[in-house]
């Protein structure tokens, strides 16, 4: 089966007004715009729209050993050029110490398209247009590169050369020359192997070209996001050989796999699979749909959501909360469900696990709020599925456990405190969202009863009220001490409606009235509001005056001393500005559901809600990480996006939103079709 030519020259953009990448590539104004390729393990690909490669992560074939976790990079990039006599034209770009950029590939580059994998069209002059592609084949994880040239015709003579640049490291590292890597090939023909380090998986190279070995060092490639990051950005990679492919009415094709690989045939194999995952991706309702697949990865015999890419893994907060947008809002309640359960088995002393080291060592148990982020989501999995008795057992089982842990009380001073709230915290340990940490040094730290553990705990206790009535008086109390701790403001004395945190380090009546966005949860983003009325109405405005953007939520507001508007530079500049003024997407989810709740949840509101909140974001999804929703952004205009440029919890709120505002309209819609019939 042929595989439909992709379409070039159209941006990724879900509101079907295209435009061409075509200028945008020769001005560099799209460049650095990321693509991203998956495959169903935590193994992924990934670049820029002008080819160079400008992170560590950065890769053509990066795969999980320990699925997902620990993660090497194999193949971080080619050189690749065309030749025909001593004629030479680059396809490359790659960028070294000194911001030398070298050779002129990316110069070449006339279009893009993102779907449905990444592939370019470059000009290559006597040879006319030549397509190159990158595909990830999910289930095998197999990087496929392919190049077609668009008049075979004029291709005699021509041969395209593909240098493979390897490392063999963790993904968060870096590669440096050395002595004990080992280039001995494996194998000739159609397939070649490398082992370079006896302790790490091998390379397997399967091509129609032929290969010819010639060891060599590439020193100083240049990575200038890592060094905006202020983190190191020089690598040293090595390279075993060359693949020289005939162009001509075959494309040229190279497939790199991690491990040693059987002899195929090479172009119907390929042509089978890229078939395959072709049809796989088309199945998808629209592009965002698919992106959200990318996230979704198996462990064990179950699965989980990768937090965010290129540097994340699975984290229990991101996955509970992303998972109701990008799981449950897209119809894929069977992997939901699977999630759930695997998770489900983790539950120790009333907590869930927040982190899974990339080491695969134990669990970290360090967050006050993934447990209850698990009753939210089991909540909207029960609404759109309905499962039986049978199916909810393991997860019920799970959430008494958690509700009846907390109340006993557990790690890190987590517990259910005499007025019925959640205290949590101890010096030295982040445990809410807000989890930036400079050494000892915890930035937010939020100990006491912070403001959206209280409206989680209220929601968890309502929940399981609904199949364990012993804990829905629970519930009323929680309500009624929320009330009246945290609008109590004649002993604030502050300007935020509701305190960010009271009793703060477990002093009684202590309070930080910061004028942070976690007030927004007591109104909106949770199945039942902890406040209704006046209060949730000014809670809503403030948050609307103060900490709006277009990106989504401030977390701090600007006039606040320990206000940080820009998010760069050193590991430590940019942690004390994580919460503390940059700009969260995934917050504008409860936004939205709070903002509708105050104004009424009409057709009218709703439409100014698409209007004004989420078409910033639709008009991001053609930036930074094509497709995706970044992790943060300045707090400070034009609010850059910053930080992640794949973020899953960030992908999943913005497609809940918009799931359940299409169903309030159809709903509506339905309602006036059957009045009008009466």
């Amino acid at each position: 089966m042929s595989v439909p030519e992709p379409t070039l020259d159209l941006p990724f953009d879900p509101s079907g007004d295209q435009r061409s990448y075509a200028l945008k590539i020769a001005d560099g104004s799209c460049a650095a715009s990321e693509w991203l390729e998956t495959d169903d393990l935590g193994g992924f690909a990934s670049g820029t729209v002008g080819l160079i490669r400008t992170r560590r992560y950065h890769a053509l074939l990066l795969s999980a050993v320990r699925p997902p976790s620990e993660r090497l990079v194999l193949v971080n990039g080619i050189e690749a050029w065309l030749q025909h006599g001593d004629r030479r034209l680059a396809l490359t770009t790659q960028c070294y110490e000194g911001a030398l950029c070298d050779p002129d590939g990316a110069g070449r580059v006339q279009g893009f398209s993102p779907a449905p994998w990444p592939t370019w069209r470059f000009n290559c002059e006597a040879l006319g247009e030549l397509l190159f592609e990158v595909a990830v084949i999910r289930a095998s994880g197999d990087t496929v590169l392919r190049w077609r040239a668009a008049e075979p015709k004029r291709c005699d003579g021509w041969r395209l050369h593909v240098r493979p640049l390897l490392s063999v490291r963790a993904f968060h590292a870096l590669h440096h020359e050395n002595p004990a890597f080992d280039f001995t090939p494996d194998g000739d023909g159609s397939r070649v192997s490398w082992k370079p380090y006896p302790d790490r998986p091998a390379i397997s190279a399967l091509s129609n070209g032929a290969y010819r070995h010639a060891p060599d060092w590439f020193r100083r490639f240049w990575y200038a996001a890592e060094a905006e990051r202020g983190l190191d950005a020089s690598e040293d990679l090595a390279s075993p050989g060359v693949f020289e492919f005939r162009l001509g009415a075959e494309p040229a094709i190279l497939i790199f796999r991690a491990g040693d690989s059987r002899q195929v045939a090479v172009e119907p194999y390929a042509g089978a699979a890229l078939a395959t995952e072709h049809r796989r991706r088309a199945e998808f309702t629209s592009p965002i749909t698919r992106a959200a697949d990318q996230y979704l990865v198996e462990r064990g015999r179950g699965h989980t959501l990768i937090a965010g890419y290129p540097w994340f893994g699975d984290w229990g907060r991101d996955t509970f909360i992303a998972m109701r947008g990008l799981l449950i809002a897209t119809g894929r309640l069977r992997f939901a469900y699977a999630t759930l359960t695997a998770w489900a088995q983790t539950v120790s002393q009333g907590m869930l696990p927040n982190r899974f080291p990339d080491n695969d060592g134990p669990p970290e148990y360090n967050s006050v709020d993934a447990s209850l982020w698990y009753v939210i989501a089991y909540h909207d999995y029960a609404a759109a599925a309905r499962p039986d008795a049978a199916a909810r057992a393991p997860i019920e089982k799970a959430i008494e456990a958690i509700i009846d842990g907390y109340r006993a009380g557990t790690r890190f001073g987590i517990r259910e405190d005499i007025d019925g709230l959640l205290a949590a915290g101890e010096t030295g340990v982040q445990l809410t969202w807000m989890d930036a940490k400079i050494g000892d040094e915890v930035v937010t730290p939020r100990i006491g009863k912070p403001v959206e553990i209280q409206a989680l705990w209220y929601n968890a206790l309502r929940i399981a009220g609904s199949f364990a009535p012993r804990f829905a008086p629970l519930a009323d109390r929680v309500q009624a001490a929320f009330r009246a701790r945290f609008l109590s403001s004649d002993t604030r004395g502050t300007d935020a409606v509701l305190a960010d945190v009271v009793d703060c380090d477990h002093v009684p009546g202590r309070v930080d009235g910061a004028i942070r966005p976690n007030q927004v949860f007591a109104v909106g983003g949770l199945p039942f509001a902890v406040i209704d009325g006046d209060a949730a109405h000014r809670v809503i405005e403030q948050v609307e005056r103060t900490l709006l953007t277009p990106m989504g939520l401030r977390t701090l507001a600007p006039d606040h001393p320990a206000y940080v508007g820009r998010y760069g530079g050193s590991p430590l500049n940019r942690d004390r500005a994580y919460h503390q003024g940059t700009v969260w997407p995934w917050l504008l989810g409860a936004f939205v559901d709070g903002w509708l709740r105050v104004h009424g949840n009409k057709a009218a509101t709703r439409a100014r809600a698409r209007e004004q909140f989420l078409a910033p974001l639709q008009t991001h999804l053609s930036h930074a990480g094509l497709g995706h929703v970044s992790e943060i952004a300045d707090g400070n205009w034009p609010h850059t996006p910053r930080g992640a440029p794949f973020q899953a919890w960030s992908l999943g709120e913005l497609l809940r939103i918009e799931q359940w505002l299409a169903e309030v309209d159809s709903a509506d819609h339905a309602a006036r079709g059957a009045t009008s019939d009466v």
